[in-house]
């Protein structure tokens, strides 16, 4: 079955029994494809001695700590077929995650983001204030995590300015004249978590500025670690927003450039969700068991969208509860969870959360 096949269905529309039958024939073929592909992937299979023939459910699908991917080179391509290569977000003297991108594979991701997306945010494109520096896209070829979805996001907007300026100052003027200018519209407004409360909420509480920004939709991810530290809950974080420029609809997502596009987005009821394209287990970090809902445990995430490198299940380092499945009050179909944060012991890596580390 080709991708293209599975973004026929809408993100939220399947139900468990047609998700399990399709995700199990597609992940089935994608373990086949790495397996033949990828010398690195067939030899760690080989190891657990798998039988690539013989799962019969998603659960069975072979993981790879998320890690691997900073200690080895994982592609289940030619050298000659990359067309991007995506690394992870890293402090000074941590590795990061190189992931290899074919134009098939980068192309399905930005389908998929922006199937999610539409649902949100329609079909069409909105006015758009990033909140970041303008520099931090500078590299087109060798994507940053950070870098990378800002360009994804991007796609979304009609007209972008850049919030922050290079130093990360705020710039107050611009906005001004952007927001005025839109005043009539609905404004699409993108960051990352730590960046979004360091440079816009606070700078904007400092200097006394308000903005109207009552009609708009924010989508921001990454960076809980760091104001968890300063008392910073999500409520918190959505109400202080409300109040300094009337932003009414903020939406948390999930996501890393292991698997880019391959996205979970906080519904109206504060829950994130799996969507046609994705799944999501909870694991015992004793013996890697799969926990029941409402028991929190390390999170593995499962996607249908890579192809040029064996990234389709994967275990992260991040701990996470599922709800249950289907019956989220916003209506959505899908498995809803929360992430609960990092694992204990394990390196701070997330967009806003490396940018966070460095921020003193």
């Amino acid at each position: 079955m080709e991708y293209e096949e599975i973004l026929k269905y809408e993100p939220y529309e399947m139900d468990s029994a047609s998700k399990n039958t399709l995700f199990s024939k597609y992940l089935s073929d994608l373990t086949i494809h790495h397996y033949e592909k990828s010398n690195e992937y067939a030899k760690i299979l080989d190891a657990l001695d798998f039988k690539i023939h013989e799962f019969l459910n998603v659960a069975e699908v072979p993981f790879l700590p998320v890690s691997l991917f900073k200690e080895i080179r994982l592609l289940s391509l030619d050298k000659s077929q990359i067309f991007k290569t995506m690394t992870s977000s890293g402090t000074t003297g941590q590795s990061v995650s190189r992931i290899f991108l074919d134009k098939k594979t980068a192309y399905n991701q930005q389908k998929t983001l922006a199937k999610i997306m539409s649902h949100y945010l329609g079909i069409s494109r909105m006015p758009m204030i990033i909140i970041d520096k303008p520099s931090v896209v500078n590299s087109r070829e060798n994507f940053s995590a950070r870098g990378a979805g800002i360009i994804g996001f991007s796609i979304f907007g009609s007209r972008k300015i850049y919030a922050l300026n290079d130093d990360m100052s705020i710039n107050i003027e611009e906005l001004k004249v952007f927001i005025d200018q839109y005043i009539n519209q609905k404004i699409f407004i993108f960051g990352f978590t730590f960046m979004i409360w360091q440079h816009f909420y606070k700078e904007l509480l400092k200097l006394d500025c308000k903005f109207d920004l009552s009609n708009s939709i924010m989508f921001h991810g990454g960076g809980w670690k760091k104001l968890e530290f300063e008392k910073v809950s999500p409520r918190v974080f959505k109400d202080c927003l409300r109040n300094v420029c009337g932003i009414r609809e903020i939406h948390d997502f999930y996501g890393m450039v292991e698997q880019t596009g391959s996205i979970f987005v906080e519904c109206e009821s504060g829950h994130m969700h799996s969507t046609s394209y994705s799944d999501i287990i909870i694991r015992n970090p004793n013996d890697f068991s799969i926990m029941p809902n409402n028991s929190a445990g390390i999170i593995q995430v499962i996607s249908l969208l890579p192809e040029s490198y064996p990234g389709h299940s994967l275990l992260t380092e991040d701990e996470g509860i599922i709800f249950g499945e289907d019956d989220c009050s916003c209506g959505k179909k899908g498995k809803y969870f929360k992430v609960i944060g990092r694992l204990q012991n394990t390196e701070i890596r997330g967009c806003s959360d490396t940018y966070a580390s460095e921020f003193r």
